[in-house]
């Protein structure tokens, strides 16, 4: 179930833009993409077209003066085995799973255009953040934000955090989203 934002965090939580133009016009164009995040594995789903990427969430980074992304998922080990790259889990920390924030929304960049067909015209997504796992005291209103700030960084238009069990695609299409 998803919830209108709340300052205190039950099962689901919606993070919108308020500040939404011309509401509806785009809403036909608009993609729902569904993230699974775990410290052991990403999934990224098109709900729409069924397209998915599921991989180790690693990115392999080339070290100074100038780091730039190398690899993605499985290939970054393979990566920075053959180069001097550092190896890099965004989700990975034992008292929280959203460790380092800028490598994380560079991951989600990443992986969502794999998912989104190019196009002249293309809108930004709706996303659906699904941080697996259930840790101690349930996460924190800082983690759930900064979920929300990942995703809106990657480019989504709207942001909706979900915690609870996994979401199948005709639950995931019957949610109230935002026209616009």
């Amino acid at each position: 179930m998803v919830l209108p934002f709340q300052t205190s965090f039950s099962d689901a939580c919606v993070f919108s833009n308020p500040h939404r133009q011309y509401p509806g016009m785009f809403s036909a164009l608009k993609t729902l993409v569904y993230i699974q995040i775990a410290p052991d594995w990403l999934v990224v789903k098109n709900v729409k077209t069924g397209v998915s990427v599921a991989d180790v969430p690693e990115l392999a980074i080339s070290l100074l003066p100038h780091p730039k992304i190398l690899a993605v998922g499985a290939e970054a080990r393979k990566v920075a085995a053959e180069q001097a790259a550092q190896v890099v889990n965004p989700f990975a920390h034992p008292r929280s799973l959203a460790s380092d924030f800028v490598v994380a929304e560079q991951l989600i960049k990443h992986q969502l255009r794999k998912v989104l067909s190019p196009s002249w015209l293309s809108v930004a997504p709706h996303i659906v953040i699904h941080p697996l796992g259930s840790p101690e005291g349930g996460f924190t209103q800082v983690e759930l934000r900064a979920f929300h700030e990942m995703a809106r960084a990657a480019g989504a238009s709207s942001v909706f955090i979900h915690t609870g069990a996994i979401l199948a695609d005709h639950e995931l299409l019957s949610l109230k989203l935002p026209n616009g």
